[in-house]
């Protein structure tokens, strides 16, 4: 049985796998007829365009997605993206993580917080061949090469301040593509719901479906009044794009074409099979029993104390989303035969390769020796980089290693402490003010110290630091110490270090900097074995990625790279599927799922004023009466269609569609087929989690915020009339 099953999905993984793939724009014109199956009307060439509607509306926020939709710079994104700059302007006297947010003037919009940024992708270029040039046979000299080749073409490329310049690797170092963006500096807040509606359904319904979360916040970007990008100031004046979106009030249905655009973060596609049952037997439970003693641990702390409760907030929504996926990916593995799945494609690739006499026959051999290297280095150094994850020791040895790396002249210093970092390095020490506790900060890095001390991979050095106590009353009380006699809780003195040499460190009493001192040399030596592994993989991944294209290829499978926080394209369909449980799940959810699920406790208490909106059937022109195709219509000849498609008669929340997204596209804009915005991607379903992995085509859905919803919540709950006059919206 279990092998039928792995020979019928390594089959459809090659044959139904229609919606797969996580695309760069240059490469929508090769697959413009899969586009058009799907009834996305708008060119593939535009799309391809950067300079072009819609992608030139597409934003990054470094770590999450949005786009413009308004002619004044106002920005649409998730809650959950949007949580920092919330956070940041939440205190314990007016909390607008639990009230919500809603400037009625563009004079009321504070500032999302000095970290965040808005990056506009304007170019991509292939610089393969300028990354590849002249590169060492040594690993470690190679290594340092590519990385001075890369920083050679970002300063070649950042000749204006306004623009960050990146050079990303693309299959695994086989294609190099130089990025150029420009950055908005001063981006505020402009209206987010609260928690209770952003977040509804919590950690329950995370990864969950049927989900009926509205995840959505709206910033804006200001620029200086010369148009060109600034930090905050008053005198600022609201961004103009170059376009924004137009947005569908009448949505879609199932059946229709659907397409997103953002920034996926990272999917392992590609990769062997000895790295998947690494990451399911060792990275992943270890990683999870971490995150969730930390999640458990800031809980506890939280709920007695509110200021602990704001200032953490973020970072326990962000370890508690890594937690639900890591469980989802593990309970996918066992679930579903992923390692029988890709060691069925990976013997089949062999038997393919073996017949090729030009293929390096030993790529595999070679490649598995490098890997089973690199994982027992990732568990020998686990521990050791855990035991220093103090926020205040973390900000001491990026100081240190500041002052370190001044010494050489900038083109040579590691990326991060170059000129062109200094801006943003600020702004994370700046940033600790209003994301850390000493309790906790203290609590938390005594649990990792204990994890490390209950070990056998201890390092000298950090022994010697901590006088290798073995007692843990002893170890706690001297954690006192550290924090009672530091300087670096002050925002000031933080910030004075950037501008003190090495010299000042090596004779600070101050105990954090002091430990910081102690470990720089082992933590460098670390780096540079690490970096040596780098060196090898960088000749043997290109080699193994050139022979794997070439099978895909050989196969009709669609070959695009993992994703790599680079700005990808994925299309498909709304669509439901047959769950894990074997029921049909619909995919579309409706405002009186919101009244089903309501208890009046977190995670599942809605505002009041949401309730009674729906209580009273106040949908207005936001009432949908079928989200269903008419039987009539030609994509009923394809697929099923219900009999009475009139039976809806209400919002809908959220949907489903079959678009490839990994993390990193929350908040990307999901379109109709004529590129006009008719939700945002915010999740994707429990069972497809494993998509990172491997792609699914049958069970694998996004989970999309529908903007029709978000339209009823501006209209009729939050009286946001200003923010709609902004929007352009159209109808079918």
């Amino acid at each position: 049985m279990r092998i039928a099953l792995v020979a019928a999905l390594v089959l459809s993984s090659g044959l139904a796998q229609a919606d797969e793939g996580q695309w760069q724009p240059y490469q929508m014109p090769s697959i413009a007829d899969k586009l058009a199956q799907r009834g996305i009307e708008i060119p593939a060439k535009q799309l391809a365009d950067l300079t072009q509607y819609p992608m030139n509306a597409v934003v990054g926020l470094g770590y999450c997605t949005a786009s413009f939709v308004s002619p004044q710079g106002l920005v649409v994104t998730n809650h959950h993206c949007a949580y920092r700059a919330i956070q940041y302007n939440s205190k314990t006297e007016h909390n607008y993580l639990e009230e919500g947010f809603l400037a009625n003037t563009k004079a009321e919009e504070p500032s999302a917080g000095p970290n965040e940024r808005l990056y506009i992708t304007e170019a991509v270029t292939d610089v393969t061949k300028s990354v590849n040039a002249n590169l060492s046979a040594d690993p470690l000299t190679r290594y340092q090469d590519i990385q001075s080749n890369r920083k050679a073409l970002i300063k070649e490329c950042e000749t204006d301040e306004n623009y960050r310049c990146s050079v990303s690797s693309f299959h695994n170092g086989l294609e190099y593509y130089l990025i150029k963006q420009l950055i908005i500096r001063d981006v505020r807040l402009v209206y987010a719901p609260p928690e209770s509606v952003g977040a509804f359904g919590g950690d329950i319904d995370n990864y969950e479906y049927p989900r009926h979360s509205g995840d959505f916040t709206f910033l804006r970007a200001y620029v200086g009044k010369d148009g060109k990008p600034a930090v905050y100031s008053e005198d600022n004046v609201p961004f103009e794009p170059k376009s924004y979106l137009k947005i569908n009030a009448d949505g879609v249905k199932a059946g229709d074409g659907v397409f997103a655009a953002g920034y996926p973060g990272a999917t392992s596609r590609y990769r062997l099979t000895s790295e998947l049952e690494f990451a399911s037997d060792w990275m992943y439970p270890t990683y999870a029993k971490r995150y969730q003693l930390q999640i458990d641990t800031i809980n506890s702390m939280a709920a007695t104390d509110n200021a602990i409760a704001i200032k953490y907030a973020g970072n326990l929504a962000s370890m508690a989303n890594r937690m639900k996926k890591l469980n989802g990916l593990l309970d996918g593995f066992k679930a579903t035969d992923i390692v029988g799945i890709k060691q069925t494609r990976e013997d089949d690739f062999l038997a393919w390769l073996k017949k090729d006499t030009q293929a390096n026959q030993n790529l595999i051999t070679e490649l598995e020796s490098l890997l089973a290297e690199q994982q027992t280095q990732v568990q020998t150094d686990y521990y050791f980089n855990n035991a220093q994850s103090s926020a205040l020791l973390s900000a001491a040895k990026k100081l240190y290693r500041l002052a370190k790396e001044k010494q050489l002249p900038d083109a040579e210093r590691e990326q991060g402490f170059q000129e062109r970092d200094m801006k943003m390095f600020a702004a994370n020490l700046k940033r600790l003010e209003r994301s850390f506790d000493v309790s906790v900060d203290k609590t938390l890095w005594l649990q990792d110290l204990n994890a490390y001390m209950g070990q056998n991979q201890r390092v000298e050095i950090l022994d010697n630091a901590l006088n290798q106590i073995s007692d843990a009353q002893e170890l706690s009380d001297k954690l006192d110490g550290y924090y009672a006699l530091t300087g670096l809780t002050d925002k000031e003195k933080r910030l004075a270090w950037m501008e003190k040499d090495a010299e000042a460190f090596e004779t600070s009493a101050d105990p954090f900097i002091r430990l910081a001192v102690a470990l720089h040399d082992t933590n460098m030596a670390q780096e540079k074995a690490e970096k040596t592994l780098k060196g090898k993989l960088s000749t043997a991944r290109p080699e193994y990625m050139k022979a794997v294209i070439a099978y895909y290829k050989a196969n009709d499978w669609p070959v695009y790279p993992d994703a790599n926080r680079t700005l990808r394209i994925t299309y498909g369909m709304v669509d439901g599927y047959q769950s894990r449980d074997a029921l049909y799940k619909q995919p579309f959810t409706r405002l009186e799922g919101i009244v089903g699920k309501h208890t009046g406790e977190e995670p599942f208490n809605a505002p009041k004023k949401l309730l009674d909106a729906i209580a009273t059937n106040d949908y207005g022109k936001h009432t949908v009466a079928s989200v269903y195709q008419d039987p009539r219509s030609w994509i009923c000849s394809l697929f099923s269609c219900l009999d009475k498609p009139e039976e809806f008669n209400s919002v809908p929340v959220n949907f489903l569609s079959s678009v490839d997204t990994t993390g990193g596209n929350s908040g990307s804009p999901v379109f109709n087929g004529k590129g006009e915005l008719v939700g945002l991607n915010f999740d994707s379903t429990y069972e497809a989690i494993t998509k990172d992995w491997f792609f699914n085509p049958t069970i694998t859905r996004a989970v999309h915020v529908d903007f029709r919803y978000i339209l009823w919540m501006m209209d009729k709950v939050d009286n946001a009339q200003n923010l709609i006059n902004e929007l352009e919206l159209v109808r079918n």
